[in-house]
């Protein structure tokens, strides 16, 4: 019989083995509950909630989420929080007014962040910075 899961314990173990980040943070994936007009009446006060989290170095990603034709956005989003637990990711949510002024509900996921590539670059005499 095939194992149906593997312990969490187990792919952290073998993350460390194969000398991956092994980085654990979390996913929060954000649904509209009743449109896109109360997602759009609490935008503003949203986004200065996630600047905020930037600032503070919990966000670390974040943006709306495209229909999947690639057409449209129906109010969907998706973050990524550095938080110590899924108790604290799951305080961080709720404070956000998409959650906490019912415009959206979300869903958390423990991520383990493994691969990927992250470039900054500066251009002192413009004050600009470029994520590549």
């Amino acid at each position: 019989m095939a194992q149906k899961a593997m312990p969490w314990a187990d792919m952290l173990k073998y993350s460390a083995e194969q000398k991956l980040l092994a980085k654990q943070i979390y996913l929060v994936l954000s649904k509209p509950v009743n449109g896109l007009d109360h997602v759009l009446e609490v935008a503003d006060e949203h986004i200065d909630y996630q600047r905020d989290l930037e600032r503070r170095g919990i966000m670390f990603a974040a943006g709306p989420l495209a229909t999947i034709d690639e057409q449209h956005w129906e109010g969907e989003g998706a973050f990524v929080y550095r938080a110590d637990s899924l108790a604290a990711a799951k305080t961080i949510a709720d404070a956000d007014p998409m959650h906490s002024k019912g415009a959206r509900k979300y869903e958390i996921r423990l991520w383990l962040l493994n691969e990927g590539n992250l470039g900054i670059e500066v251009l002192l005499s413009q004050n600009t910075a470029h994520i590549k």
